[in-house]
């Protein structure tokens, strides 16, 4: 039988203090992101990292106090890197909710080009660790809010787009889970090699998969469009009008 008591938190000390010591810690970050990023996280060792930088293992350790308390600043700063929701320029975010989120997946390809590290970081952090590291990395999503989701959404039902008759959180977290996979399979083949596209990609049909989610999303939590009045409604066995040209 699986013992469910709930884990103790992944460990990471004190900041030590001072320039030096900020600047030490600023080095072992990045070389270490750069090390997760390529080699994965169970592959990547802590000797190698400080061998590279010329400095004692235990050094890591004072810094970060194990691989997973290191790796867990790496997926923060990672994720970090990223632009929240609202983020968008003002033209777009006047469009609304669903033209906002349309302008961001449209540019989740520029998430590699141009923030090719902190991608692959954030995906190991998303499903290459251990449930331990995953609870944390959980936790520091739905308390720090690092992609601005939950104002996000707050706009769109202020909008009147985004229904409010389901609890806000509810609607943070489908957003959260279904945009960051429906991203992953964009970007990347490793995780299911074809899911989505059996015949390759191709940018039209990338551009048909992102209007085919937001349908699927807009229909999960976009508010109902309005019917047409019973006055305007056509009676029933009445005739449609005819164009004016056949008129």
């Amino acid at each position: 039988m699986k013992n469910l008591e709930p884990r103790t938190a992944v460990p990471v000390p004190p900041l030590p203090s001072g320039p030096r010591s900020e600047a030490k810690r600023a080095r072992i970050l990045e070389t270490a992101m750069r090390h997760f990023a390529e080699r994965g996280y169970h592959a990547t060792r802590i000797e190698d990292i400080a061998t590279e930088l010329s400095i004692a293992k235990g050094s890591v350790f004072q810094h970060f106090g194990s691989k997973e308390g290191l790796f867990l600043v790496a997926y923060q700063k990672a994720v970090s890197a990223f632009s929240a929701y609202l983020d968008a320029p003002p033209p777009i975010l006047a469009r609304g909710f669903f033209e906002t989120l349309r302008y961001w997946l449209e540019r989740t390809d520029r998430m590699v080009r141009e923030n090719w590290i902190p991608y692959r970081v954030s995906l190991l952090g998303n499903y290459g660790t251990d449930l331990r590291l995953r609870q944390e990395i959980n936790r520091f999503l739905r308390e720090r809010d690092p992609y601005g989701t939950a104002a996000f959404v707050r706009m769109g039902i202020e909008r009147g787009e985004v229904r409010g008759d389901v609890a806000e959180e509810m609607i943070v977290a489908l957003l959260d889970w279904t945009v960051e996979r429906f991203q992953d399979e964009l970007l990347s083949e490793e995780l299911d090699p074809g899911l989505f596209s059996r015949q390759g990609k191709t940018p039209e049909k990338t551009a048909a998969r992102i209007e085919q989610f937001l349908t699927l999303l807009r229909g999960a939590v976009g508010t109902p469009s309005p019917s047409p009045s019973p006055s305007k409604r056509p009676r029933e066995g009445a005739r449609a009008p005819r164009p004016a040209d056949e008129q």
